[in-house]
């Protein structure tokens, strides 16, 4: 039988992409590119949306909502007082640590017209988490929320913060609503650790003296800000792994922001929407989408500080009547064990769209009979600041996929040589994009090994249809290899939970003297009288046999990130742990 010469298929593979396949899959009305963006930096996009909408509901939290021109005088005021009272310059960085209250929009926006950068920190670090990241930025400003302050005394004199601003939960709500939530958060509920910190500022003292400052624009003069300058170090884990910092500008943002909001314009209305902001807006897909993207679009975000509270989440949802919703798959998945949830109207609703992780195909099904919607999965990471596809708002998604490239999205599919892969076969997913962070902070050697040509290479395998569509196959640090066969732990953790009485699944290789690695099934169960053998006999029937799993252990939850993720590198720290379940 005659064979291709392989330089003749890298060649036709890459020819296949530079058509790009996935615009045969757009919509009529949804142009490839982006175009010319309207503003340059973050503040501009602020600033000129706040004009543009005026007295409408910008931001909301807790019953209490800030306007447009609100939050545009009051991140005015807090830029004012990082420039004229602190002394700040721009490029400094500073730290924000909160969760989704009104004062993070204030605050990530009054930064970034003082010029400064932007470090969100997870406010469920521990102490030692907050240090590396602190030190590592070396940020010389932190806006903390008063319940994680505690932890920023024990770590504060080994960083170079020199100017800490405190705030409480309540502090942009009514005076007397904020007194009393914030009594209650303290005094009640016992949220707010005691902490020895001295030489502290009060948010709202910051913001009043900001107003004078602003008043006498001489003593707080704004620096020349250009789209290529830093807006975010936003850490994370990155391609490589390891804890680092991806830098994003302001140009990175302004660009993802509008390619994403490029495929919502066709189902939304400017200035009219309702969106719920699930996820922390210290998190990258959130900043982007919720803070900046539905922010442009005019949109009221409804903030949820705790999404956790699942009756509070209904009932704020029950109030507020949303258009679009901002979940991850997990907490649409404990929405859906709600029957408040389930009694809902949804006949508002427009979009609903998942991110931050994988869409379980069991979850979006579920989604789609109790709500008669949707649940839109699309795929972004940090470095691409973060939206890279998104499944279509314009016709019915395919579920299993994260969709098609966004606009100005190149989109290149590489083999183990770095050549482009056939169409429908396995490669790296690599990303060119004006999204495309610069590098690494401080990280020459890891940024070189995933920024190429202008290429991102993402350390994630996929494969794409002949009409552009992208399904992730699993992240390549995570490959199984047993005696030579790769095995994808999202194939069997998808298997997995599409058993009835199985709640969550994890999957993660280990070594063996025999095969290389074998696969290890966490499972946590939704039917207790789940046993061992009954999975084994169902996997027989869903998997290969080199795919199944050698040992499946039961745990009553399983460690994940703060948006959900199944953390496989805290499951191997499980391995010896007493639990049910034993090697087969």
């Amino acid at each position: 039988m005659p064979t291709t010469p392989k330089k003749a298929m890298n060649d036709q593979a890459q020819n296949a992409y530079e058509t790009r396949p996935w615009l045969s899959s757009y919509s009529p009305d949804l142009a490839p590119t982006i175009g010319a963006a309207e503003f340059a930096t973050v503040g501009e996009l602020v600033s000129g949306t706040c004009r543009k909408h005026g007295d409408a509901p910008a931001f909301s939290n807790l019953g209490t909502v800030l306007s447009f021109r609100e939050v545009d005088e009051l991140s005015d005021h807090f830029a004012a007082y990082l420039l004229g009272e602190l002394g700040l310059s721009k490029g400094d960085r500073i730290v924000l640590q909160m969760p989704n209250v009104l004062q993070y929009p204030v605050a990530v926006f009054g930064a970034l017209k003082a010029g400064l950068v932007v470090v969100n920190a997870n406010p469920l670090y521990t102490a030692h988490e907050m240090q590396k990241v602190f030190v590592d930025s070396g940020a010389v400003a932190i806006l903390v929320l008063a319940n994680f302050a505690d932890k920023l005394e024990k770590v504060l004199a080994e960083t170079s913060i020199r100017h800490v601003i405190v705030t409480e939960v309540g502090d942009l709500l009514p005076p007397l609503k904020r007194v009393v939530t914030n009594f209650v958060v303290k005094r009640v509920r016992k949220m707010v650790p005691a902490n020895g910190l001295t030489g502290t500022t009060s948010f709202r003292d910051a913001v009043a003296t900001g107003r004078q400052h602003h008043q006498r624009p001489d003593s707080a003069k704004r620096p020349s800000i250009a789209g290529g300058d830093t807006a975010l170090l936003q850490y994370t884990g990155g391609t490589t792994g390891g804890t680092k910092a991806a830098i994003i500008t302001h140009a990175n943002l302004i660009a993802n922001q509008a390619q994403m909001l490029a495929p919502m314009r066709l189902r939304l209305h400017d200035g009219q929407e309702t969106v719920i902001a699930a996820l922390p807006l210290y998190h990258i897909f959130s900043l982007t989408v919720n803070c900046l993207a539905f922010f442009a679009y005019g949109s009221h975000n409804v903030l949820i500080t705790n999404p956790r509270d699942t009756a509070d989440l209904v009932g704020t949802l029950t109030k507020t009547k949303p258009s679009v919703l901002i979940l991850v798959s997990t907490l649409a998945a404990s929405l859906l064990d709600a029957p408040a949830f389930r009694a809902l109207d949804f006949s508002g609703v427009k979009l609903s769209v998942a991110g931050g992780m994988a869409v379980r195909g069991a979850t979006a099904k579920a989604w789609r009979e109790a709500t008669g919607h949707d649940l839109l999965e699309g795929y972004g990471l940090t470095e691409a600041s973060p939206v890279v596809s998104v499944n279509p708002t314009w016709t019915t998604p395919r579920v299993g996929t994260i969709g098609l490239p966004l606009p100005s999205t190149d989109i290149e599919l590489r083999g183990e040589d770095g050549a482009p892969v056939a169409l429908g076969e396995p490669g790296e997913l690599c990303v060119r994009g004006p999204q495309v962070m610069s590098g690494y902070w401080n990280q020459p050697e890891p940024s070189a090994e995933v920024l190429k040509d202008g290429w991102l290479l993402t350390g994630d395998v996929a494969t794409m249809s002949d009409d552009g569509y992208i399904t992730i196959v699993d992240r390549k640090k995570d490959l199984v290899v047993v005696s030579g066969f790769n095995v994808y732990p999202s194939e069997v953790e998808e298997v997995a939970m599409q058993h009835p009485k199985v709640k969550d699944a994890g999957v993660i290789g280990v070594p063996d003297d025999r095969s290389g690695e074998t696969v290890v099934l966490f499972a946590v169960k939704a039917d207790d009288s789940l046993t061992e053998d009954e999975l084994r006999a169902y996997f027989k029937g869903e998997l290969a046999g080199y795919k199944r799993p050698t040992k499946i252990l039961f745990r009553d939850e399983l460690p994940k990130s703060n948006v959900g993720k199944v953390l496989r590198r805290e499951l191997k720290k499980l391995l010896d742990e007493p639990g049910e379940g034993a090697a087969s």
